[in-house]
Formats: C-alpha cells, sequence, structure tokens
C-alpha cells in the first residue's frame, strides 16, 4: 500500500491549527500564555483538565494523561487510521498529498467508507426532494412552516418510494452493497437487499464536526407499515445514544452564549422551528431518551465547568412529556449548568407553537422556565390531594427524597422552603424529613468515585509501574529549575538559541524523571521544525512519557509569549551555569589529588580558568 510523504505529513499538520480541530468537539478558553483549555473529550470530568496548545500542536489531559497531536486526536475521537487522518485534514485545507511509490491514494479503511456513503446519500436524498414524487413531503413540510431555504439549510431530503432506487444510484458511485448494509442505508430481507428508507422525508444526522453518519425518516403515506419515526440502526459511527440532533449547527452559538444554553426539544421539526425563530441552540435525541453520553457530549461543547451555562428540556405538556423530563432530572447532577424546563401553553410543541403563535412564542418559551428541581417536585405532588392531611404527608414523602438529592448546600434549604410553601406545612417539618430522607439514601449515591485499581503488566502479570508525575515530583529548587527548564525547552525551544538550549541541555539532571525527559528533548535533530516537540515527547521512555505530556502542557509562568522566551533562555543560562559549577568542584577536588607541575595538574588549573571565564560570560550576559 502507497505511504505518504513524510514531508507532506510534516506540511499538512505545520498548516493545521490543533485548536481548530479540537475546537470542533470541545469548548476551549484561554489558560494562559499560548494555552487552551477544556473538558476532556476522553473521560467525563467536572472541571477542565485537557489542555491545547496550537503552537506547538499538542493537548494533554492531566485528569486521564491522553496526549497527542492532531492526528492522534483524530484517531482517537473518529477511529480512523494514520493515513485517513492524515488525508482527512489535508482535504479541509486543499492539499494535495503525494505518495511514496507515484501510485494514487491508498484504500481507506471501512469507517471512511461508511462516512462517504452516508454523504453520498445525503446528496441523493436532497436530490429527491425536488421530485415530482416528493410532493407529498414538500407538502409536509409547507404544512408545518418550513420553505425551500429552511429544508436546505437542514438537507432535509426524500427516500423515493421503489424498492431499490437508492440502492442502484449509490452501487452506481462505485459502493458495494456491503458497504451500504454498513452503513444503515440498506436492510436485507426475503426479497435481497432493499432500501430501508423508501417513501419517506429524511433528515441527515450529523456528528459534531458536521460529518454525516446517519437519518432520521418520518413516514409520509398511509400503506407505509413501518413506525412513524424511523432511524439508521447502530453502526460503527453511529451511536444513537451519543448522537445530538443539530448540534454541528447549535454548537458555535452554545459556545459563544452568555450565558452558554442548550435547548433540548424532542424532534427534528422542533429542532428546526426553534433555530429558525432564534433559538439557534436547540438540540434533539434521535430516537432515544436523553441520557448520560448525550450529557458528556453536550458538556464539552458548553465547556460548563462552572454554574453559568443553562440546558432548557422543553417536553409536550402530556404525560409522556413529563416523564421524559423526569428522566432528565434524574441525570441533573451530572451538569454543572443550571437546569430548567419549559413546557408551551396548552402543552403544544415548538413546532406547532411556531405554527400557531408565531417566532416571538418560541422565543418566548425562555421567559417561562423552571428550575428543574422545582419541576420535579411540582410533578411529584400533583398525584397527592394536598387538600387533607393525609395527602398532604404522602406528597412530603414522596417529594423529601427530590430535595435530599440537592447536594449544593446553599440550594437545598431554599427548595426546603419551596417544598413548605407548596405543602403548607412547618419548615421545620420539612426540614426534618429531607433530613431523613438523606440519611435512608446515604447508603448509596448517584455518583461513586471510581475505584482506584491496580494495572497488571499484560507481558510479566506483575503491578504496572504507576507514570510519574510532575505533583510526584520533589518540591526542592534543583527540581524546580530543572522543570521550568523543560517546560520552556517544549514549549519555547523553537524560538531561542539552538546552541544555548543544546548546551544547557547537554548534561545529565538530577531528577531521574526529568533527565528521561531531557534525553528525549536533547536528542531532537532539529526543534525549529514543526512537530518536533510532538516526536520528542513521543519518544520518551516509559513510565516517564505522561510526565513529559504535562510539562508540555502545563502554562509557563509568564505573562506573555516575550516574557516566556525570555525566561527560557535565562533558565538555560542557569542550567549551563550549574553545571559549570559542578565542574569546577570536581576538578578542585581533582587538583589536590595531582602534581601542581605535572601536565594532568597544569591541564587541571587551564581548564579551571576557562570555567571561570566562561562562568563570567554568562553571568554577565
Amino acid at each position: 500500500m502507497p505511504r505518504i510523504r513524510q514531508a507532506d505529513v510534516d506540511e499538512v499538520k505545520a498548516r493545521t491549527n490543533i485548536a481548530d480541530i479540537v475546537g470542533e468537539r470541545v469548548a476551549l478558553k484561554s489558560a494562559g500564555v499560548g494555552s487552551l483549555k477544556g473538558l476532556c473529550p476522553f473521560h467525563d470530568e467536572k472541571s477542565p483538565s485537557f489542555h491545547v496548545r496550537p503552537q506547538v500542536g499538542y493537548y494533554h489531559c492531566f485528569g486521564c494523561g491522553e496526549s497527542g497531536d492532531v492526528y492522534s486526536f483524530l484517531r482517537e475521537m473518529d477511529h480512523v487510521s494514520f493515513t485517513e487522518a492524515v488525508e482527512r485534514l489535508a482535504g479541509r485545507i486543499g492539499y494535495a498529498l503525494h505518495y511514496e511509490d507515484g501510485g494514487s491514494a491508498p484504500e481507506t479503511s471501512g469507517r471512511s467508507r461508511l462516512y462517504a456513503a452516508n454523504t453520498a446519500a445525503a446528496e441523493y436524498f436532497r436530490g429527491q426532494l425536488l421530485t415530482a414524487d416528493a410532493e407529498a413531503g414538500r407538502r409536509f413540510l409547507g404544512e408545518r412552516g418550513f420553505d425551500a431555504g429552511a429544508a436546505a439549510h437542514f438537507g432535509v431530503g426524500f427516500a423515493p418510494r421503489g424498492w431499490d432506487k437508492m440502492l442502484k444510484a449509490l452501487t452506481a458511485q462505485g459502493f458495494t452493497r456491503d458497504e451500504l448494509s454498513a452503513a444503515g442505508l440498506v436492510s436485507t430481507g426475503q426479497r435481497g437487499v432493499y432500501d430501508r428508507f423508501r417513501g419517506r422525508l429524511v433528515w441527515p444526522i450529523r456528528d459534531v464536526s458536521g460529518q454525516t453518519i446517519g437519518f432520521g425518516a418520518r413516514k409520509l403515506f398511509d400503506d407505509d407499515q413501518g413506525p412513524k419515526y424511523l432511524n439508521t440502526p447502530e453502526t460503527p459511527i453511529y451511536k444513537k445514544a451519543q448522537v445530538l440532533y443539530g448540534l454541528d449547527l447549535a454548537k458555535r452559538d452554545i459556545s459563544r452564549g452568555d450565558p452558554r444554553r442548550v435547548v433540548v426539544v424532542e424532534g427534528y421539526t422542533d429542532v428546526m422551528a426553534c433555530h429558525l425563530a432564534g433559538l439557534t441552540t436547540a438540540i434533539a435525541t434521535c430516537g432515544t431518551a436523553f441520557g448520560t453520553d448525550h450529557i458528556k457530549v453536550l458538556r464539552r461543547v458548553m465547556g460548563d465547568d462552572n454554574a453559568s451555562g443553562e440546558v432548557v428540556f422543553t417536553f409536550d405538556g402530556d404525560e409522556a412529556g413529563q416523564k421524559a423530563a423526569l428522566r432528565a432530572f434524574t441525570e441533573d447532577d451530572r451538569f454543572n449548568a443550571q437546569t430548567f424546563v419549559a413546557v408551551a401553553p396548552d402543552g403544544l410543541d415548538p413546532c406547532d407553537l411556531r405554527l400557531q403563535r408565531g417566532d416571538a412564542a418560541v422565543r418566548s418559551l425562555m421567559e417561562t422556565k423552571q428550575p428543574m428541581f422545582e419541576f420535579a417536585i411540582d410533578r411529584r405532588l400533583s398525584g397527592f390531594d394536598l387538600s387533607t392531611v393525609e395527602g398532604r404527608v404522602g406528597a412530603l414523602r414522596a417529594a423529601a427524597p427530590i430535595v435530599a438529592e440537592i447536594r449544593d448546600r446553599l440550594l437545598r434549604p431554599g427548595y426546603e422552603r419551596v417544598l413548605a410553601r407548596r405543602l403548607g406545612m412547618d419548615p421545620t417539618e420539612v426540614h426534618n424529613e429531607v433530613e431523613r430522607a438523606a440519611r435512608g439514601g446515604s447508603q448509596t449515591t448517584r455518583h461513586e468515585s471510581p475505584r482506584h485499581e491496580v494495572t497488571i503488566d499484560p507481558t510479566t502479570g506483575a503491578p504496572a509501574v504507576a507514570p510519574v508525575t510532575l505533583a510526584s515530583l520533589p518540591r526542592t529548587a534543583d527540581v524546580a529549575v530543572e522543570r521550568d527548564a523543560l517546560m520552556g525547552a517544549l514549549q519555547y525551544g523553537h524560538q531561542i538559541d539552538q546552541a544555548l538550549l543544546g548546551r544547557a541541555l547537554g548534561s545529565p539532571f538530577r531528577t531521574p524523571g526529568l533527565d528521561a525527559v531531557r534525553e528525549a528533548v536533547a536528542a531532537a535533530p532539529d526543534r525549529t521544525r514543526a512537530g518536533w516537540v510532538t516526536d520528542a515527547v513521543n519518544s520518551v521512555r516509559e513510565p516517564y512519557r505522561s510526565l513529559a505530556g504535562e510539562l508540555l502542557m502545563t502554562p509557563f509562568p509568564a505573562r506573555n509569549e516575550a516574557g516566556a522566551v525570555a525566561s527560557t533562555t535565562d533558565l538555560a543560562r542557569r542550567l549551563i551555569m550549574r553545571s559549570l559549577e559542578h565542574e569546577k568542584q570536581e576538578l578542585l577536588g581533582a587538583v589536590q589529588r595531582v602534581p601542581a607541575d605535572s601536565d594532568g595538574g597544569r591541564a587541571l588549573r587551564m581548564r579551571l580558568r576557562d570555567i571561570d571565564v566562561e562562568r563570567q560570560r554568562f553571568a554577565e550576559s
């Protein structure tokens, strides 16, 4: 298989801003000179520990230890090969790749073909919406207030009624039946292979980066015996528990909002209605309840490491909608953001609300939102007759566990008072019942800290050596100088005098972990080449590689880049001075053991004079 030329690999990486790629999935904000941070996409966390340094093209998570360059990020997130990662980024910037044997591009993996098949299907469906057979689909959209421009904006298409029209169209483009089946676009039955979506209005479902990964299809004809909505089945690239329809369109406004707000609705047309009405941060789940994986995706986009964000759930006013809201409540404390529920007047969904009362009515939903805890309390109380003593006592017992689950010590007393007012009971009685409920549930909590498990080396069967981290280093002056010098070398080494840096890193460090990193940095053949730092970090031997990643990503203690470069230069001089001082002390000891008039004695004294001259020069520079 042809390989991409290394010069092209380096050039694509140099031309790609890693912050742009990571920023499509993670809300990033400034974290000091040359550093950005956000919530880690590789593990669940409530405070951001994931850092990106665009200048060196590297990321590192201080929580889980994941690190790498833009290629490794794409490979981990999208499960593509190295070649595919390079090709995808080259395509983004319009760079023509060359292959070592001069041949054409190598065959891509199955996942890339699935993305390509879904993209081709989306184009096919969009084209079919303009045909005479799609009149029912256009009428459906028009009756719900969506014109051709709205359909185009959301990529809405039409799947024709035949059994294999899409199948024939895509196989003519070179896709195999196996690929189309793996993408969830066709099914197999007694009739053989046939189109999964037939005679339906089709919405493309995209991931957060905008790639089409599946479809949602609404039936239009009475003779269609299938469900009202039919989605793509689970595939290697489509996981319904992790997909949020409209997030690719909403993410920019979510990350820029003040406050950062997400509006969770129930269907495709509701997302369309909200966006067209001005609520451009609306998203929806795809054929499944809102759950933990959806929250992880949203939190990374929101970057909700504080309580300033808002997540507003809009549900139908019927019983099913209320149950959906209460299911969302069970996940509430996984958000740092404040959570609310908004139910439209007369129980209308956003699409019907826009049709009947206009865009302003949809926007006004945000003015009527109710805190999630308050909504949950009201729903729990609605099943009791509060005009009787028995009803109020029963309602208190039912609602107290909800208040008991509030972790915020400032919020809980407030909701105890809310519950007391709803019930017309003494606040002390309510408080006592809430405390009783809290004690009763103290054995298990919704979020237990993960147990620390011993990692076993699969080769030796022995416990694996724990990685060395910055926090585990001794706190001494020598360690501080070595640590800061390596931070500067990794982050700004390409901007300082290379001879000076090489000299500073030429002598062993006194801390084993830092010395392992020093060896890798010192061995780098060209510290001015784009991507050199990634190669250096990756070449650090275990268990010190994670430490190298931390040194690269920890914000350097400087006010600006110029200050960081100056400080790194000064640290390099200090290392050289330290090395010269150490050599001088060694020579002074040797002088005592060698006759002064011998050749060895004279050579030692000459070296001592040279060291003093060098030390004076570095002291004055």
